[in-house]
């Protein structure tokens, strides 16, 4: 894809009118290297810096002091989400707080040895990038507590008179992140893992015991949440007539249906993933393998 001057101006524009004051001259360097890098990405549609820098609008480049400049830009501390994404995601969350919000988090492979933890907001059938984190890590489930370190950077973000309802497949095996939700007037509807114990009615069993047919929807009303007893919440088996085996879903709120039609806009979040991965950028295919230097990487990928 073709990237001209005359689009690279008005990227870096907009990247400049999002800051609130006018950028100091290092802050406006590194901003047009941001908009070259933007142009890059979407140019290639790739993410390694050999050929994103054949796609940058650069006049008189030389490929070597290109990949360089990128390079310094990845490492360079002063890039930061707070500087060079908080103002976009403030911008999103300001037009969209005067309606009810979904959240959607879920994690990824990125990089050389790396997981992401991303935090979006569901608008329009898309999932629009707000705060994430990177670590160290291979494909898997991601800690706990990770997932309440971003719902409190999350929680930043959103006026507190917001309607919220989080989103999450398999993060739910224990009970910080869902009081932590509850702690901000939050909701949530959460897939969770066969062999969590839930109580109710004086019984305690694992959650895939649960005896749901194809085709059918069960649900266990106050029960109470592994062996910690937390809740009381709304437990759902449902097994949709497409699929090999059911899904188990806990939530807060009452409405079984609705908290079922809420869950089904989580899979939109795959569509954000396929994106930066294979049907988009490649970010999976980064040679990085520093968490800083993919997380200021995301900045652009996640504004291209």
């Amino acid at each position: 894809m073709h990237i001209n001057f005359r689009t690279y101006r008005t990227i870096k524009q907009e990247l400049v009118r999002l800051f609130a004051t006018r950028p100091s001259r290092h802050q406006e360097q590194h901003l047009t290297t941001l908009a070259c890098f933007i142009c890059g990405i979407v140019g290639s549609q790739h993410v390694q810096f050999a050929h994103v820098v054949q796609h940058m609008p650069v006049r008189g480049r030389k490929d070597e002091s290109l990949i360089m400049r990128l390079r310094r830009w990845v490492n360079h501390a002063d890039i930061s989400y707070d500087t060079f994404f908080l103002p976009v995601a403030q911008a999103v969350v300001r037009h969209l707080a005067h309606t009810p919000i979904t959240m959607v988090l879920d994690g990824s492979t990125i990089g050389r040895g790396c997981m992401l933890l991303m935090a979006s907001i569901i608008y329009r059938k898309r999932a629009i990038p707000l705060v994430w984190l990177v670590v160290k890590g291979k494909k898997g489930h991601l800690a706990e507590q990770l997932h309440c370190t971003l719902i409190e950077r999350l929680h930043q973000l959103i006026p507190s008179e917001a309607v919220v309802t989080v989103l999450g497949d398999g993060e739910f095996d224990g009970v910080a992140l869902p009081s932590k939700i509850r702690a901000f007037k939050w909701h949530y509807v959460c897939r969770t893992a066969l062999n969590i114990c839930i109580t109710t009615n004086g019984s305690t069993f694992p959650i895939g015991a649960i005896d749901v047919r194809k085709g059918t929807v069960i649900t266990v009303d106050d029960a109470l949440f592994t062996h910690e007893h937390y809740g009381p919440l709304l437990v759902i088996a449902a097994w949709e007539e497409p699929y090999d085996a059911p899904i188990y879903l806990v939530t807060s709120l009452d409405d079984a249906e609705e908290a079922i039609r809420r869950y089904t806009l989580r899979c939109i979040i795959e569509t954000f993933f396929s994106d930066q991965k294979s049907r988009g950028f490649q970010i999976h295919k980064s040679h990085l393998s520093h968490p800083d230097r993919l997380a200021r990487l995301l900045i652009a990928t996640s504004l291209s």
